[in-house]
């Protein structure tokens, strides 16, 4: 006598049935929603490296790609922060806050491959002839093999 599994339930009555998957929904859609926001106050090129953290007590966290726009965005700080107090959404802004996250597993990172012609690699050698540190020599003339390899 085997007894059957109740029926699957579906996404939609999971998310309506459980108060932390609704508020966690709800949080999501919050920080989306000022996302967009955000993005419409920035200059173009910087919406790509600007993603909203947080907004409570009335400071606004932004994650930031790297450094360079984290000073960008500073020097811009006061007509971002009067742009954005004019949203109703951020009724009682009063500071922004940035802190620096490079973005990781980037696809493009570690993908450049440069090819190493044989007149380079040829120099790389003779370079390496005339240099008395044995290390340096050695990491030259490793790098002048890899003109080698196809």
């Amino acid at each position: 006598m085997s007894r059957r599994p109740p029926p699957a339930k579906t996404a939609d009555s999971i998310l309506r049935q459980s108060q932390p998957l609704q508020a966690l929904l709800g949080a999501a859609r919050r920080l989306d929603h000022l996302q967009k926001l955000l993005e419409a106050a920035l200059e173009p090129a910087a919406r790509e490296h600007c993603k909203v953290a947080s907004w409570r007590d009335g400071t606004l966290l932004l994650i930031v790609s790297n450094g360079h726009w984290a000073t960008r965005l500073h020097y811009q700080q006061r007509r971002l922060l009067r742009l954005l107090q004019e949203q109703t959404a951020f009724n009682g802004l009063q500071r922004i806050l940035f802190k620096v996250q490079p973005v990781t597993g980037s696809s493009s990172a570690g993908t450049r491959h440069v090819e190493l012609t044989p007149a380079a690699a040829e120099s790389l050698r003779t370079a390496a002839d005339g240099i008395s540190d044995p290390r340096l020599r050695e990491a030259l003339e490793r790098l002048a093999k890899h003109a080698d390899q196809p």
